[in-house]
């Protein structure tokens, strides 16, 4: 049972998948559940195990369908650094490119929009002549929540 999950993202996806006419199977959508209950990226062998608690059968190769399906929908992106996947902020409500920041400490992935940052890139690979045809941008770093323990750590240890 997936934890934590948006029942919404599910529906949302669901009507997505019959309004284009492909097909929503079981096993696409608990990968898709999979991936929507947690704010970390997880990678095809985790979500491989995850799934088999519920489908013993399943194999690699299920998952690997599922992700190719998932992502060619627009309903996940691939962390390419990490070789993992997380869900897409936007479901595919329109088509974009995203910008994850990636915490080191606790891994946590959050996916922004950011039209100014696409736009500035398009506009200078067209001086140079250049169609961009995929983004992956990743910025690794410390997150906040990290970044605050980190500084209450450091604090508690001075005051000894």
């Amino acid at each position: 049972m997936v934890m934590n999950l948006d029942h919404n993202l599910t529906k949302q996806i669901e009507e997505i998948c019959a309004a284009r006419g492909v097909r929503l199977t079981s096993q696409r959508k608990q990968v898709f559940e999979l991936i929507c209950s947690s704010r970390k990226a997880s990678s095809a062998y985790e979500l491989l195990e995850a799934l088999q608690q519920s489908e013993p059968q399943a194999k690699p190769p299920t998952v690997y369908r599922a992700l190719d399906f998932l992502m060619g929908q627009g309903f996940i992106h691939r962390v390419e650094s990490t070789n993992s996947y997380i869900s897409c902020c936007s479901c595919n409500a329109h088509k974009h490119f995203s910008h994850l920041l990636i915490c080191k400490q606790c891994s946590d992935v959050t996916e922004l929009q950011d039209e100014t940052l696409v736009s500035s890139l398009e506009h200078n690979a067209e001086k140079h002549g250049f169609k961009i045809t995929n983004h992956v941008i990743e910025s690794h770093g410390i997150c906040q929540t990290c970044s605050s323990e980190t500084k209450r750590e450091t604090v508690k240890d001075y005051a000894r």
